[in-house]
């Protein structure tokens, strides 16, 4: 007969909750059956439950290659053991691969240091350090995570430095390759249409002429900048202010270690980085981030201004300028049949907004620098990172998507080229401005061309409009004879 608790009067006690209890400064606190983290990761869990939010593979990547290379730094400096120190690498390459970002839970709004974070770090490392030793996970033995984990750091330097790094591979991984695929997309349409002359417009008026390859090799021009601004956001970035501890000062870490953990970040990821030169500016400020997301709101303005002018050169087919025409992605609308619209256009557009609006409350938060610390980190961090990751897969998109299959109506070019009254600004030096002006108004007022007007009026012969009318010459002055 099976064993029973309790009677009808006297229920059975329910069975304890799972998980297991660990201590922290405050008392108690019973961690979820099979996480890694700890007391501090699960006070701020309960804590913060504010958004979906978490810190981003880019930065956890980060986060454990400091970690690491810290192990690695302290063990040559003789203040772990080799076994402690082993652990904790093995543990720390772990977080950088990957494999235990199911243990990473926290919001990031949260402690404005991310405190919260580092802490989270230093237990998961801790507890893996554990099992891979053989050890009882939560005990904090043999690897302590604030004693072992996190010698010679602090959140206020270990969370800046990673937030720095990772932004710095991702910009080098993502953003670069990104703007330099759709800059070769841009040179490639540039070369394609260099002989196609049309209208120019200013205040989305008419103009005088131009080719379609200088104006796509404007774009393209822009990429060029763009990519310069993204490798100065990397320059602003690689230095790091790992080694000023809590307020500045390197209490609690010795001299070499920043020092010697740098060098080994900048050889993991092939980066240039360096101590700060001031860990006061490096901790009481985040000035590099401000900068360098206000490089990367330039390049979404950039963007912006090359994906609208591509919407406007395609608007039509029929009723709008229609001299370009964009590749057909998918249908544009579930009511009208045959409708396409320009999606990757609009994808750009709503990347630049958000860019910018990143960009918005990253500068807020680098005014709260108080003192010693900026208390907005976490949230600078998530914008700065996603910044960088939508800018450079919009990028690539937007090449691969459209402007590899960009074509042109050249017939309507050459329409709209020599339609355009402005052609008289061609004319004014052989029959002065006033007299080229009333020839562009009757152009208009009459619904003629201005060549037609000219030879109506007897201005000019046919010889002469055909040698001020050049549109080669017209878009190139230096070559007209």
């Amino acid at each position: 007969m099976a064993m029973t608790t309790g009677t009808a009067d006297s229920p059975a006690a329910p069975a304890p909750p799972a998980g297991r209890v660990e201590r922290d400064s405050m008392g108690e606190v019973r961690i979820p059956a099979g996480m890694l983290y700890g007391a501090q990761t699960e006070r701020a869990r309960q804590n913060f439950p504010i958004s979906d939010l978490r810190f981003s593979r880019r930065f956890i990547q980060a986060l454990g290659a400091i970690k690491r290379a810290a192990a690695d730094v302290n063990l040559e400096l003789g203040l772990l053991d080799a076994e402690k120190a082993d652990a904790i690498r093995r543990a720390a390459q772990e977080v950088t691969d990957g494999a235990l970002d199911g243990h990473f839970v926290l919001d990031i709004f949260q402690t404005g240091s991310g405190t919260s974070t580092n802490m989270n770090a230093n237990e998961v490392i801790s507890n893996r350090a554990i099992q891979l030793l053989g050890g009882e996970v939560g005990s904090k033995v043999p690897v302590h995570p604030n004693d072992h984990v996190n010698l010679g750091q602090s959140s206020n330097d270990v969370i800046p430095t990673a937030t720095q790094v990772a932004a710095v591979i991702a910009i080098q991984e993502e953003l670069i390759p990104g703007l330099r695929r759709l800059a070769a997309a841009l040179s490639a349409k540039a070369t394609e249409f260099d002989d196609v002359a049309k209208a120019g417009r200013t205040h989305l008026q008419d103009a005088t002429p131009v080719r379609l390859g200088q104006e796509f090799g404007g774009y393209a021009r822009q990429l060029e900048l763009a990519i310069r601004r993204a490798e100065s956001a990397v320059q602003a970035l690689e230095e790091l202010p790992l080694g000023g501890t809590a307020v500045g000062t390197g209490i609690n870490t010795h001299p070499e270690f920043a020092r010697r953990v740098i060098e080994r970040l900048s050889t993991a990821f092939g980066a240039s980085f360096r101590e700060a030169e001031d860990h006061f500016e490096a901790q009481g400020s985040r000035d590099a981030v401000v900068e360098a997301s206000g490089l990367l709101k330039t390049i979404a303005t950039s963007l912006m201004k090359v994906s609208n002018d591509i919407r406007l050169l395609a608007t039509g087919p029929r009723t709008g300028f229609g001299e370009i025409n964009l590749p057909a992605v998918q249908p544009g609308s579930s009511i009208m049949p045959g409708k396409v619209n320009p999606v990757m256009v609009e994808s750009v557009n709503q990347v630049a907004a958000q860019v910018t609006g990143n960009d918005v409350a990253i500068t807020i938060g680098g005014q709260s620098g108080l003192l010693e610390l900026n208390v907005m980190q976490p949230m600078m961090t998530h914008n700065l990172l996603e910044s960088i990751h939508v800018l450079g897969s919009v990028s690539r998109a937007f090449a691969e998507r459209c402007v590899d299959g960009i074509t042109v109506n050249r017939e309507r070019c050459r329409r709209f080229a020599e339609s355009t009254a402005a052609l008289a600004t061609a004319l004014a030096p052989s029959i002065g401005y006033d007299r080229a002006a009333e020839v562009a108004k009757k152009s208009l007022e009459a619904d003629k061309t201005l060549r037609e007007v000219v030879l109506d009026e007897g201005l000019l012969t046919e010889e002469e409009l055909d040698r001020l009318i050049d549109f080669r010459a017209m878009t190139e002055p230096g070559i007209r004879s």
